[in-house]
Parts: C-alpha cells; sequence; structure tokens
C-alpha cells in the first residue's frame, strides 16, 4: 500500500508540472519561442555553468564544514559527490534527493544519516532565512515595478475602484482576522488532545529540530568562513540568471534589480515539490518578467534555457558524482536508491 501511495504522490507531482508547463505556454506562438531558444548567444550560459560549477564546489566545503563539528570527518570529495548525487536525485524523485545525498555519505564515509541529516536541516534553515531577505530587498529596491505590476495586471487597473470603496477589502480583513484568532483559540483549547496525535508531534520535532540547526551555527569553528560560502553559493545563483540576460535580445537591457527579482522568485519555483522545479520555475521567473515588461513568450524562453542549462550540468556532474560513489562503496544502485526511500517514509526534510 505505501509503495502504492509513494506512485500515486509521484505521479500528482509530476501532472502538477506538466499543467504548470502547460500554462506557461498556452496563448504563446511555440515557433516564436523556439527561435529565440536556438537563437540564444550561448556563449554567456558557458559562463553561468562555470559559474554554477564553482557554486557546487563551494556548497560542498561549507556542507562539510556543519559536518566535522559532529565528530565525522569525511573528505571533501566524498561530501561534494553525495551531495551531488543528491542534487541528480532531485531531478526524479522530488524531496527525495536529500536524504538520498544522506545514505550516500554514509556508505562511502560512514557518517550517519542521522547526523548529516541533521546538518541538511540546517542548511536549509540558512537558506529559507537568506531567500526571505532577498524577498524583503527586492520588494523594496522596486516597490514601484511590483506594484504598477499588482495593480495592473493581478487587479486589471480596479485598484482607483478599490481606493473609492475599499469596505470589500476590509470585510475580507475582518473575515481573515476572525478565522486566524478561532483558529488559535482552537489550537491552545485542544492543545492536550493534539500532543496526543503522531501528526502534531512530528511537527513539533521538526521545529525543534529547525531550531537547534539555527544554533547549531554557533558551533562551527570558523563562523566567518562559512558566512563566506554561503554569501559566495547565493552571489553565483544571481550571477547566473543575470548574466543569462545577456542570451536574449528581449532581456539584453534588463537590470541588476531585475536579476534579483529572478533569482528570488526563480528559488520559490526550484523550492516546489517537483521533479528538478520544472513547471513552478518557469511560470515563476515568467511571470517577474513580465512584470519588467518582457513578453510571456520571451520569459518562457529566457526559463527553458537557464532551467535546461542548469539541469544539463546537475547531469552532468552528479552522473560522474553517482559513478565514483558507487565504486567507492562497492554498492548497486538499488542498495543506494531504495534504502533513503524507507527512511523518507518518516521524514520530510523539506
Amino acid at each position: 500500500m505505501k509503495h502504492l501511495l509513494t506512485i500515486l504522490k509521484y505521479a500528482l507531482l509530476l501532472s502538477v508540472s506538466g499543467l504548470l508547463m502547460w500554462y506557461a505556454v498556452q496563448g504563446q506562438d511555440l515557433s516564436r519561442i523556439g527561435q529565440s531558444v536556438r537563437e540564444a548567444n550561448y556563449s554567456w550560459l558557458v559562463v553561468t555553468m562555470i559559474l554554477s560549477a564553482l557554486g557546487y564546489f563551494s556548497r560542498a566545503y561549507r556542507w562539510k564544514m556543519q559536518i566535522d563539528p559532529t565528530g565525522h570527518k569525511p573528505s571533501y570529495w566524498d561530501v561534494y559527490h553525495a551531495m551531488m548525487v543528491g542534487y541528480l536525485a532531485n531531478l526524479v524523485l522530488p524531496r527525495m534527493g536529500e536524504v538520498i545525498r544522506c545514505s550516500v555519505l554514509q556508505r562511502t564515509s560512514k557518517v550517519p544519516v542521522q547526523v548529516s541529516l541533521g546538518t541538511v536541516v540546517t542548511e536549509r534553515v540558512i537558506d529559507v532565512m537568506v531567500l526571505l531577505g532577498l524577498l524583503g530587498a527586492t520588494l523594496l529596491l522596486d516597490f514601484q515595478t511590483f506594484w504598477a505590476f499588482v495593480t495592473d495586471k493581478i487587479l486589471g487597473g480596479r485598484y482607483d475602484e478599490l481606493a473609492r470603496n475599499p469596505t470589500p477589502l476590509v470585510v475580507a480583513g475582518l473575515i481573515a482576522i476572525v478565522l486566524l484568532v478561532g483558529l488559535i483559540y482552537t489550537l491552545f483549547r485542544n492543545l492536550e488532545r493534539l500532543r496526543q496525535n503522531a501528526l502534531f508531534n512530528k511537527v513539533v520535532v521538526f521545529v525543534k529540530g529547525l531550531l537547534a540547526g539555527v544554533f547549531s551555527i554557533l558551533k562551527l569553528e570558523n563562523k566567518g568562513l562559512f558566512l563566506l560560502h554561503t554569501a559566495f553559493t547565493w552571489l553565483v545563483y544571481y550571477l547566473m540568471d543575470y548574466l543569462a540576460f545577456f542570451c536574449f535580445p528581449a532581456t539584453y537591457d534588463l537590470g541588476m534589480r531585475a536579476g534579483l527579482a529572478v533569482l528570488t522568485f526563480g528559488a520559490f519555483g526550484m523550492a516546489a515539490p517537483v521533479a528538478g522545479g520544472i513547471g513552478p520555475f518557469h511560470v515563476m521567473v515568467q511571470g517577474i518578467l513580465l512584470a519588467y515588461g518582457i513578453s510571456k513568450d520571451a520569459g518562457i524562453a529566457y526559463a527553458l534555457v537557464v532551467h535546461g542549462s542548469q539541469t544539463l550540468l546537475v547531469v552532468l556532474m552528479g552522473g560522474i558524482s553517482f559513478a565514483v560513489s558507487m565504486l567507492k562503496s562497492g554498492r548497486t544502485v538499488s542498495a543506494v536508491t531504495t534504502a533513503p526511500l524507507t527512511v523518507a517514509s518518516s521524514i520530510d526534510v523539506e
């Protein structure tokens, strides 16, 4: 039964990706999109892929810095290969890559899964904090652009009407407040009963793990170097999106603030629980570029090329890491990919 539910879950997520991709291209001239993809200046993409590779090396070093204080000392290359195998797995099995990379590291360096998984949770907490900071910076730096987009595209030019008669917004706000207060009251009133619920207890344990992960950063021997690698990783992500603007005439003149917006909202798309962010990433990037005056067909062409190039890089680097890890551990493919499925049935890392 569990295997059937797992298959149904992945089938549903795959369907979501397909629907979002269909939404992104519906009503668009596919021939124009194809022409834009064919005529892109791919020399800039080569630069972004080199930067991306450097970012992966830096991210692996950062992960090793998190593992070392636990008393386990895996080699840098074992950590790197395990991480890349995890990224490769995420292209096929959404939300499973983090568990799989911990399983690979256990087989190559004898680092217990629960130990490395704790560092992955910490890593995710840090990335979420950075991403929220970037979101705030993006909205502050380009507030007028986003506000104009919301009033024109989302509200359909009805902002003036709502400003003259804000009653609907006030009523909706009051209803939301009442529902929120009612939810909080219900939770507190039934707190003892909730504590007997297995799902509630898992959520509590997960939140405690997140907080412990944040404070574990204080135990690092070189906090400055850790923060430097974190900053470098996100700088690479930014440059990948910004430099890709120069691949297309339509996006060539976009500025650095637009690059920050694409990075931020594209990262939210990649965080969606679908294989490789396919679908959510394309819709988010297309939508944010629309706010900067880029047509939908040009926006989806940009998203396709950027996502495609990074996926190709992960396949190449992850494939090499997979082969190296299998040779070192002496295990079969199934031994690595099936064991994490058992762990993941009771742990959700993202």
